[in-house]
């Protein structure tokens, strides 16, 4: 039985995406802020992570590494989005931001690596909004100038997956590592006026994770977006 180790699962996409590999028989090891999610499954095993901390950081990946289950997907999918309504840049949040969006995630990431099965695939939840290139897609209303410290923290994670696949492919690891735009989803980030569902969203990255894709690339319905 394959495993999947999301970030995030209490609600919205993660929580959307737990349940596509549930569905799909696979193991799915979830985490959540809590340690607690309002549904259950006898695959399904969840531990307490807030990617800010770096002690819960390291208590969770030892857990999981306990476990003794090898990982074949992650799915860093866990962010925060501190500044929505802001178009200057405040350097308290976007600190708070980087500690979960890009620190965290990577830290986490880091020490999860040695369990990762070989040609296995780590997808990191990225944006539009981390494009330096993009062009206007289903989030092209929201304002060009807002939310800048998402934005940083969202190209940040882009430089990661390319740096991050390029060690990997020189390892030799077989390891797959992705970015993804999710698009503009319904969510506590993405609002009640977007058009695409959590599940909807979920099924896009589901097909990705397991694929076998050119590693090191931003993607978007199954199609390479630009950096």
């Amino acid at each position: 039985m394959k495993t999947a180790l999301i970030t995030g699962i209490s609600k919205g996409i993660g929580k959307a995406l737990a349940q596509r590999y549930l569905q799909e028989g696979w193991n799915v090891l979830g985490t959540s802020t809590t340690g607690a999610v309002d549904f259950a499954d006898k695959n399904l095993k969840v531990f307490k992570l807030d990617l800010s901390s770096p002690e819960s950081i390291k208590a969770c990946a030892k857990a999981i590494a306990s476990s003794g289950l090898k990982i074949d997907v992650l799915h860093n999918n866990a962010g925060v989005l501190l500044d929505d309504e802001e178009t200057r840049l405040i350097v308290d949040k976007l600190r708070l931001t980087l500690e979960v969006n890009l620190i965290g995630t990577i830290d986490f990431c880091e020490r999860i690596i040695p369990i990762i099965n070989k040609d296995g695939h780590i997808v990191n939840t990225s944006s539009q909004a981390g494009s330096l290139t993009r062009e206007d897609d289903d989030s092209a209303t929201h304002f060009p100038h807002h939310y800048p410290a998402y934005k940083i923290s969202k190209t940040a994670l882009n430089m990661y997956t390319r740096t991050l696949s390029g060690r990997l492919m020189r390892e030799g690891t077989g390891i797959i590592v992705s970015s993804v735009h999710p698009g503009w989803v319904r969510t506590a980030i993405g609002g009640d006026e977007a058009p695409v569902s959590p599940e909807e969203a979920a099924e896009d990255l589901f097909k990705l994770a397991t694929s076998r894709p050119e590693t090191g690339q931003f993607w978007f319905k199954g199609n390479k977006y630009p950096w």
